[in-house]
């Protein structure tokens, strides 16, 4: 009996990013489910309509995806692996629509505001806003306006029969979004027994610290006094406490070896809370 591919969920339209970003964790034979919004990705998981989902999390222009942040404490979804995904911005429109009759170009905010250089080449074009770079693509092929372009992937255009008109607009080439995969606990593989440092991990997690001097500086140094390198720390309002914080941390190490059991064991002494998030092999 064959057995059925995977649903994995991601929160846009065919042919957004985040499908890419999909494709790239789990090869070409996956069952894709878009979602509108974030939080109906992470339902998707929760009421078990999807395998898996994949979330932005950080855009190296734009920073970080700080509602994903919240998801990722609100639900108990393991982050299993990560990938990087190069953001190449096409300037796209219904086939026969010129770019000399173009007035306005619609995509998600993020991305306009990625290709800032590229409208003031052009500022006849207004830039408007629309809720997914895919989906403004989408829009387009279903209303023909003949005044409009989307700015979106590619594979976008691809899908929906559009046209590229400009490649690769936006401002910096070096623009790349960070994703997570998440699946629910009960998914998730035990670690699997490796000769240490053959391969890379990482270990995300999120604490809190007593409001007090010098309690983050303390909290960190159960990292520093071990050696072990953190590549990000984010801090995120704690809802319900004005003016105290959320900490995530991304650091390079599996929750298996012994100078990261006692970094979190040292850590879980002085903070008032912590969870770890997932433990993952490295992305590119």
């Amino acid at each position: 009996m064959k057995k059925r591919a995977e649903r994995v969920s991601f929160q846009g339209e065919k042919g957004a990013f985040s499908q890419e970003a999909a494709h790239q964790l789990l090869g070409p034979a996956i069952e894709i489910v878009p979602c509108q919004r974030f939080d109906d990705l992470f339902r998707s998981l929760e009421t078990k309509e999807a395998d898996a989902a994949v979330v932005p999390i950080e855009n190296t222009l734009h920073g970080s995806v700080h509602e994903n942040y919240d998801h990722l404490l609100k639900f108990d979804f393991p982050i299993v692996a990560e990938t990087s995904v190069r953001i190449v911005h096409n300037l796209i429109a219904p086939p026969g629509v010129p770019f000399r009759r173009l007035r306005r170009v619609y995509s998600h905010p993020v991305a306009l505001n990625q290709c800032l250089k590229f409208f003031e080449r052009h500022p006849k074009l207004e830039r408007v806003p629309f809720y997914d770079t895919a989906g403004s693509v989408k829009m387009l092929m279903q209303e023909r306006p003949e005044d409009a372009a989307a700015i979106a992937s590619s594979v976008a255009a691809e899908i929906y029969g559009a046209t590229i008109l400009k490649r690769s607009v936006e401002d910096d080439r070096k623009n790349f979004t960070r994703f997570f995969l998440l699946r629910r606990p009960e998914q998730v593989p035990p670690l699997p027994k490796e000769a240490a440092g053959r391969r890379k991990w990482k270990t995300s997690l999120v604490f809190t610290t007593h409001n007090v001097p010098g309690a983050l500086f303390r909290a960190l140094s159960a990292f520093a006094l071990r050696d072990v390198n953190l590549t990000k720390i984010e801090s995120r309002p704690l809802r319900g406490k004005p003016w105290e914080y959320l900490f995530y941390v991304d650091l390079i190490g599996r929750v298996d070896e012994q100078r990261l059991k006692n970094a979190l064991g040292h850590l879980g002494e002085l903070a008032d809370f912590l969870r770890v998030l997932g433990c993952y092999p490295r992305g590119a």
